[in-house]
């Protein structure tokens, strides 16, 4: 069976992360995507270590299922090639500054006269609008501004670099692909394209749903450790006698109930989950019963307990873990060289229309002359595309 999104095509003239994980997320479910990339300014992410020789495993992960189509935007004759596109892609991706699709003539003004129904995305560190708009920044950066990073860490200790980069695909690809669907159904509705303007910082600071509301209606602003969810009650993490950690999540009453049982520990006085006292009381009795076991023995017994008690783990043990393991989250994608890599599977379930894995990301222009030939130029004016620069083939 097809994906769901089979019928949305999608110019992608994103690079890096954020766009490339947002249209990675369509071309798995279907939806036929089409990077527009740079001859002359390769994306970072193809030198990105380790390779294979040819090919970043990141590349290829990230762009699976998209054809590669190699254009030099700055020239003359490029921005015909885009307007011709959109006639058929009707769905545009790209995350440049501001202004800078604009400039080469492919922005949303001039593109949705030649498609009234195009739907244009645009993902951007901090948005269309307001002071920053124009200056650069990174997941690090939207973290920081954002409020995140300063109440993600423990009392009078540094902020560290996440694990994972949670501005650029959270805030921006997940977020992306939901306002490309939400407008994608208004558009079968109405018949109406529009402007989408995904800001990566933005969408991590409105993901403070649970603090960020409480301390709009008067609560205690969201800082290092103040809270039940970022280390200010027992919901934490415990280190264990080997030097591994487990971690408590156990905030419920009967899960707190089995928690306790299971390390002997009687509840202190006058214990509330919004008792800052009581939980510090608390968490110092856990901490130290959690030293003297190490983590495989709390494993053993907290294996037949339900109490949100599970062990923090490497990425390689994570890969083993029976439940991870079960759900296939590695799948084996076909490569150009007629083999298949390894590559983490799309974590979304559907019944009848299951994400499918077609091909490894592209070579740069890979597809070049194939969707020229599409669009009906003929070989000549092709052939004249490629001598000029303003499209490339690879080898």
């Amino acid at each position: 069976m097809p994906g769901p999104l089979v019928s949305l095509k999608v110019l992608d003239f994103s690079t890096l992360l954020p766009g490339p994980y947002a249209s990675m997320v369509l071309a798995d479910l279907g939806a036929e995507v089409l990077r527009v990339e740079s001859p002359t300014r390769p994306d970072m992410v193809r030198h990105f270590p380790p390779s294979d020789g040819t090919t970043s495993a990141a590349h290829a992960q990230l762009n699976r299922n998209k054809r590669s189509l190699a254009l030099d935007l700055k020239k003359p004759e490029s921005p015909e090639i885009v307007q011709r596109l959109v006639a058929d892609y009707d769905i545009v991706l790209e995350q440049f500054r501001p202004g800078v699709m604009d400039r080469l003539k492919v922005g949303y003004e001039e593109l949705r006269q030649h498609n009234p129904a195009l739907i244009y995305c645009a993902i951007t560190g901090y948005g269309q609008s307001g002071p920053l708009r124009d200056r650069a920044g990174h997941d690090i950066n939207y973290l920081a501004l954002s409020g995140v990073s300063d109440a993600s860490r423990r009392c009078g200790e540094a902020p560290v670099p996440w694990g994972i980069q949670v501005a650029d695909v959270a805030g921006g690809a997940h977020h992306a692909v939901m306002a490309i669907l939400a407008a994608e159904v208004h558009r079968q509705q109405s018949g109406e394209g529009q402007y989408l303007d995904v800001s990566m910082t933005d969408a991590v600071f409105a993901m403070q749903a649970l603090s960020g509301a409480s301390a709009l209606s008067g609560g205690t602003p969201p800082a290092a450790e103040s809270w039940q969810l970022n280390g200010g009650s027992l919901y934490d993490f415990y280190e264990t006698q080997d030097g591994r950690w487990m971690s408590v999540g156990s905030l419920e009453p009967q899960f707190l109930q089995r928690l306790l049982a299971v390390l002997e520990i009687e509840p202190p006085p006058g214990l509330a989950p919004h008792d800052a006292e009581s939980q510090k009381v608390l968490k110092s009795a856990i901490r130290k019963r959690f030293l003297e076991r190490s983590q495989k023995e709390w494993c053993v017994l907290f294996g037949q307990v339900d109490a949100c008690v599970e062990p923090m783990l490497s990425f390689d043990e994570a890969l083993e873990q029976p439940q991870l393991n079960s759900r296939e989250l590695v799948v084996e994608v076909p490569d150009a060289k007629g083999t298949t890599r390894k590559q983490l599977a799309s974590p979304l379930r559907f019944s009848q229309t299951p994400p499918h894995y077609r091909h490894t990301g592209s070579a740069v222009g890979e597809h070049t002359i194939e969707v020229l030939s599409e669009l009906g130029y003929s070989d000549e004016k092709i052939q004249d595309f490629l001598k000029d620069g303003a499209a490339h083939q690879s080898s």
